[in-house]
């Protein structure tokens, strides 16, 4: 017997179709999507149920706990894995959060297209087709989520989205893919250290973290406008390895005594740094002043990682204990 996989749909590029109006609008199930790659059926016993009709920017962190529960019960429940398409805006996003918050065994597959149905050489069919290769493999087992896209093989925590259009748009910062298929078989090079999972209550809290850019002649006002607007935790990309304005500096001491706040690299490269530069505003001095670095994740990543931290009830020396612990992953915590 092939093993079984649940396909969930989200909507996005590869569920794109034309509706009549100017450009194409989210308009394919769950269940077209399968039937147009009959290879399908040589790889496993394929359920497919339509979870949600969006572009990815509508998605929200509701949608994905809403997702995460559904994909456990499907693992629970004898599903060898699930697959799981949406648009590639935000997918790098929803394969950090679920990576996160699912702690099952079995593969999540996170796959879309950026090419839509009604374009020459739709890249969604081949996409689907190589996720449910990985989901039924045994060497995506204890993996965590992923993305499968272009023939690559990208754990959750390293996936970013690096262009606009073209089908070869993702990539994984720092280490690169952790595999790839070959003439229909998945090859997994690399495995990652550790799940960091995150354990939210039943009923997670609703605090919202923002994200700001520091750049050339800032003056830090926005800071100011985040406290005002209630937001729960802040994430500052900063310059280089982690340096900012000294005015800005100060205004963002300020807001520590009313909310968490982690500093990444704008450069969405490499990582922060702890011990080289020593003066206001400098990496050093945001460390002294409370300030929390994100190490190698990017500010996109580091805001996700905040959020969810936040709704399951962290604490901020629980916080500084979670981002510390992805620059040591061999330690035991």
């Amino acid at each position: 017997m092939k093993p079984n996989v649940v396909v969930l749909s989200l909507g996005g590029t590869i569920a794109m179709a034309d509706k009549g109006g100017a450009g194409v609008a989210p308009g394919l199930t769950a269940e077209m999507l399968v039937a147009a790659v009959p290879q399908l059926a040589e790889v496993a016993t394929v359920e497919a149920a339509s979870f949600r009709q969006l572009p990815s920017p509508e998605i929200g962190f509701d949608d994905l706990f809403a997702l995460a529960r559904e994909i456990t019960a499907r693992l629970e429940g004898g599903a060898r894995g699930v697959v799981v398409t949406q648009g590639t805006d935000t997918m790098e996003e929803s394969a950090f959060v679920l990576d996160r918050i699912v702690t099952a065994d079995g593969p999540v597959v996170i796959t879309g297209a950026m090419r839509n149905p009604t374009m020459a050489g739709p890249d969604g069919p081949a996409n689907l087709l190589n996720a449910v290769r990985v989901a039924v493999h045994e060497a995506a087992r204890g993996l965590g989520a992923m993305v499968v896209m272009n023939d690559d093989i990208h754990a959750a925590r390293y996936v970013q989205k690096s262009h606009t259009n073209s089908p070869a748009a993702f990539r994984s910062t720092p280490v690169g893919p952790i595999g790839w298929i070959a003439e229909g078989t998945p090859r997994i090079l690399l495995r990652p250290a550790e799940r960091y999972s995150i354990a939210l209550p039943a009923a997670p809290g609703d605090a919202s973290v923002a994200l700001l850019t520091v750049t050339l002649g800032d003056d830090g006002r926005l800071i100011d406008q985040v406290l005002e607007a209630g937001y729960g935790g802040l994430v500052l990309e900063a310059t280089g390895g982690g340096h900012v304005p000294a005015a800005i500096a100060d205004k963002l001491e300020q807001a520590l005594r009313h909310i968490p706040v982690v500093f990444a690299s704008r450069t969405g490269r490499g990582e922060t740094q702890r011990r080289t530069y020593d003066f206001p505003g400098s990496e050093m001095d945001l460390l002294r002043r409370g300030l929390i670095g994100a190490g190698w994740l990017d500010g996109l990543k580091a805001r996700l990682l905040l959020t969810l931290l936040l709704r399951a009830g962290a604490d901020r020396e629980t916080i500084g204990e979670s981002f510390a612990a992805w620059l040591t992953p061999l330690a035991p915590r």
